[in-house]
C-alpha cells in the first residue's frame, strides 16, 4: 500500500467524494476487509457495501488483498490502494489554477497556485514514473521558524531570496545539453494554529502558535520524459541576472512592471 497518491482522474475524484465510498476508504486503509466484515461497521447492507467496493475498485482506489472462504462462500478481501489520497487539479482541468495567468508573489492565493500545480505536477511525474518502472528523484524540506518581530520576518526572507539566489547562479546551466530541468518552490506562510504538531523524534521540533513554516521543494520535473521546461517560482531568472529587489523593501510596495513583488508574504496579511 502507498503513503499517499493523487488522484488525477475526474470520475475516481468524484468517487472518493461520495461519503460512504470514502468512509470505505478509511476502513480498508487500516486492513484489507470483506464487505460483509465493512457493513456492520457502515451499517449497511452487504449487497449496498459490494456496490460501492465495485466502484472504487473500478477506478482503482482499492484492490483485491486475498481471498477466504466462509461456508459456501468465497469472501473477497479488498484493501485500499494507498494510506490517504489527494485530489490533484488534473481532476478538475477546465477551472484549475493557473500560476502563469498572475504572478504575485505577496499574494496568498498564488502561492495557493502554486501549491496546487505542484501537488498536479508530481502526481503526473510518480504516474509517469510508476508505468516506466522508475525511480523519480525529488527533495523537499519542511520546518518551522518562531519570528519575534516583523522585521525579523523581513530580514529571513531577504536572506533567503539572496541564498537561493546565489545558488541559482551557481548552478543553473540552460546550454547544457544533456541537463536536466527542475522547479524550485520556496514557500513561506503562517502556520496554523490547530494544525497537527509533528510526532516527537522527528527531526524537527515543535514550534509555538503563531510560528511561521518555512518549506522548500525542489521538484525533479523530468525524472521520467525529460520534456519539462525550466521554471523558478518565488525566484525567477531575474535572481540569476541580478535583478532581485529586498524583500523588506517590496512588503509595502505595488507590483513591479512583469508582475512579480518581493518573495515576503504582506507584513498586514500575516497579521503583524
Amino acid at each position: 500500500m502507498l503513503d499517499v497518491t493523487v488522484i488525477e482522474d475526474p470520475e475516481a475524484a468524484a468517487v472518493s467524494l461520495d461519503p460512504i465510498r470514502a468512509r470505505l476508504l478509511a476502513e480498508l486503509a487500516g486492513a484489507p476487509a470483506s464487505a460483509a466484515m465493512l457493513a456492520g461497521r457502515v451499517g449497511l447492507p452487504r449487497q449496498k457495501v459490494n456496490y460501492h467496493l465495485k466502484a472504487l475498485e473500478r477506478h482503482g482506489l482499492v484492490e483485491l488483498a486475498g481471498e477466504r472462504r466462509k461456508g459456501n462462500v468465497t469472501e473477497r478481501l479488498m484493501r485500499a490502494t494507498a494510506a490517504s489520497y489527494v485530489i490533484s487539479p488534473a481532476a478538475l482541468p477546465a477551472v484549475q489554477p493557473d500560476p502563469d495567468r498572475f504572478r504575485d508573489q505577496l499574494s496568498a492565493r498564488w502561492l495557493l497556485a502554486l501549491g496546487a500545480r505542484l501537488v498536479r505536477d508530481v502526481g503526473m511525474l510518480i504516474s509517469g514514473a510508476a508505468k516506466a518502472r522508475k525511480r523519480l528523484a525529488t527533495y523537499a524540506l519542511d520546518g518551522e521558524v518562531r519570528f519575534a518581530s516583523a522585521a525579523d520576518r523581513a530580514a529571513f526572507i531577504q536572506e533567503l531570496t539572496a541564498g537561493v539566489s546565489a545558488l541559482i547562479r551557481k548552478y543553473d546551466a540552460p546550454d547544457a545539453e544533456a541537463g536536466r530541468d527542475h522547479r524550485i518552490v520556496v514557500a513561506v506562510h503562517p502556520t496554523v494554529k490547530d494544525a497537527p504538531r509533528p510526532a516527537a523524534g522527528d527531526g524537527i521540533p515543535p514550534a509555538a502558535d503563531g510560528a511561521t513554516r518555512s518549506a522548500v521543494e525542489g521538484v525533479t520535473r523530468s525524472a521520467v520524459e525529460g520534456e519539462t521546461r525550466s521554471a523558478v517560482e518565488g525566484e525567477t531568472r531575474r535572481a540569476a541576472e541580478d535583478e532581485t529587489r529586498p524583500a523588506a523593501e517590496g512588503a509595502s510596495r505595488p507590483a513591479d512592471k512583469d508582475g512579480t513583488r518581493s518573495a515576503v508574504e504582506d507584513q498586514s496579511a500575516l497579521g503583524s
